[in-house]
């Protein structure tokens, strides 16, 4: 069972979940999940619990916590009916709110007795997709695993979730997971961002997940595909395992 989690921040108190793998006590390499734009619902928890079992402490913010704690779409109703209230929501979260949040949000996992002191990771879904690459841009000696799956809006213009100026304080290893099918990241962006990681000389690679729709790990969406998502889980351990996990 994940463990409510309360976390000081500059415009106020991030409410979060904190996973451990089911052995218990000790420190774990720190993961931080930033959910898809629905928000922490389970299927989310789920997907957190999953990497925790892997023998990671899971930190899942509630990204929009300036416009209540979380969930905040009830139960009785489905994210995708509330998408232009959550789009107002993901307003708020400008590079410079990022920015403070993530100071937070590092704060907390050096604070947190079951994340181990070293390298963090990061994975981000869909609105989230850029954030882990923000993040490791902000804090490069930290960061040493950021991953994004069915991520939007990359490298689109005028977007405040857009990456391309951030990439060249990247440290980190990256690896994207795009969906082939994917209205929300067409062919143009995916380059444009594959650019830029190789002229700033990140470790990175992208790969097309053929037949896949945008939010393809997310089970309680008509896009839900499960042959791609098991291949998310695969590449996500992968990386992990080759850049975070202790010994």
């Amino acid at each position: 069972m994940p463990r409510p989690f309360e976390i000081a921040a500059a415009d106020g108190t991030i409410d979060a979940l904190l996973f451990t793998p089911p052995q218990g006590g000790g420190a774990h390499p720190p993961v931080i999940l930033f959910t898809d734009i629905g928000g922490i619902r389970p299927v989310y928890e789920v997907k957190a619990q999953r990497i925790a079992d892997a023998g990671y402490a899971v930190l899942m913010p509630n990204i929009y916590f300036r416009s209540g704690r979380a969930p905040l779409v009830p139960e009785d109703r489905h994210f995708r009916d509330m998408l232009a209230t959550l789009r107002g929501y993901a307003e708020l979260l400008t590079p410079e709110a990022l920015q403070r949040d993530f100071a937070a949000l590092m704060a907390a996992i050096d604070g947190e007795p079951a994340c181990g002191c070293g390298p963090v990771g990061a994975v981000g879904y869909c609105l989230t997709g850029g954030f882990p690459v923000r993040l490791a841009s902000l804090h490069p000696e930290r960061i040493g695993a950021a991953a994004g799956f069915h991520s939007a809006a990359l490298a689109a213009a005028g977007n405040p979730h857009a990456i391309l100026d951030v990439i060249p304080g990247v440290k980190a290893r990256v690896y994207f997971g795009h969906a082939d099918r994917d209205e929300h990241l067409p062919p143009d962006e995916i380059a444009a961002v594959d650019g830029a990681l190789a002229r700033a000389g990140v470790h990175f690679a992208t790969e097309l997940y053929a037949g896949a729709k945008h939010g393809f790990t997310s089970t309680d969406t008509a896009s839900y595909g499960a042959q791609a998502d098991a291949l998310h889980f695969k590449r996500l351990f992968t990386l992990l395992e080759e850049t975070i996990a202790a010994g």
